[in-house]
């Protein structure tokens, strides 16, 4: 009688120790595999984001007189040694876009030397763009845009070297800690999941300087250069799409680490419990 009972109130521990491990076992997967999710979807957007022209753009009337001080204008743009404030007037005046890597503005199509073409509303505009050199990306800002003798202004010079080196760092520990989560789940452990989480923290808090240094770039741009009368500017979707994947970095991190650390917690507790 003793040993049936024993063997009972053996069996019943082991059934609900078993149906309990596989409630946490389902809860920490469902976790994980929603931090996937919100990983995969701010990396696909930080890698939009740092591919596109659209971080900031500028609202002006289109210049249609394609007069010689326009023409000049646009070979300066376009011109390997245009200084900052040549391309920044130039965007100013012809609805320019900027983004990480590349300045585009939009002219007419077709230019007519011998008179400025009638406004139609088939007046046909084409997007002409820049690539920023390595060079200028590393190059000094001045206290006063495009005069090399006003001396160098350290803080716009690092918030733009900032703006442009912390998104790939960003990319960087996101992909380097979904390495780990793949190792993770060829192990079929949570444990290394930590790591993954504190990466995609890391990632956050790069997103969000990026964003920051970018913001903080910008306003401190236009106190130096005021826009022109009939001139405004907005961030742009490539923008959004930074300030969007900062908080999902942030969201996928928290639930790696608290899969990751209650599953340890709890297995410590259970096996403790089983033992007993």
């Amino acid at each position: 009688m003793g040993g049936d009972r024993l063997e009972t109130k053996t069996s019943v521990s082991v059934a609900s120790w078993s149906s309990l491990n596989a409630r946490m076992d389902n809860r920490f997967a469902t976790a994980f595999v929603i931090a996937c999710v919100l990983s995969l979807i701010s990396t696909i957007y930080m890698a939009a984001s740092i591919g596109t022209d659209f971080w900031y753009e500028y609202r002006s009337p289109i210049q249609e007189n394609s007069s010689d001080s326009n023409k000049v204008a646009w070979d300066d743009f376009l011109g390997d040694e245009a200084d900052e404030k040549t391309y920044n007037d130039a965007l100013f005046r012809y609805n320019g876009t900027m983004g990480l890597w590349r300045r585009c503005i939009t002219v007419p199509k077709n230019t007519y030397w011998y008179a400025p073409p009638e406004r139609t509303e088939s007046f046909d505009v084409v997007t002409k763009c820049m690539s920023f050199t390595l060079n200028e990306q590393f190059m000094e800002k001045y206290v006063d845009p495009g005069n090399h003798n006003s001396g160098i202004d350290l803080l716009r010079t690092y918030l733009w070297r900032c703006q442009f080196l912390l998104p790939f760092v960003s990319l960087g520990l996101m992909c380097f800690g979904a390495l780990i989560g793949l190792c993770a789940c060829i192990c079929r452990s949570l444990y290394p999941t930590i790591a993954t989480g504190i990466l995609h923290l890391l990632a956050g808090l790069c997103t969000l300087g990026t964003v920051s240094c970018y913001v903080a770039g910008i306003e401190l741009l236009h106190q130096k250069l005021g826009l022109p009368e009939n001139v405004s500017g907005e961030f742009g979707w490539s923008f959004c799409l930074a300030c969007v994947s900062a908080p999902l970095q942030f969201m996928a991190s928290a639930l790696f680490i608290w899969a990751a650390h209650t599953n340890r917690k709890e297995y410590t507790l259970m096996k403790a419990y089983r033992v007993a």
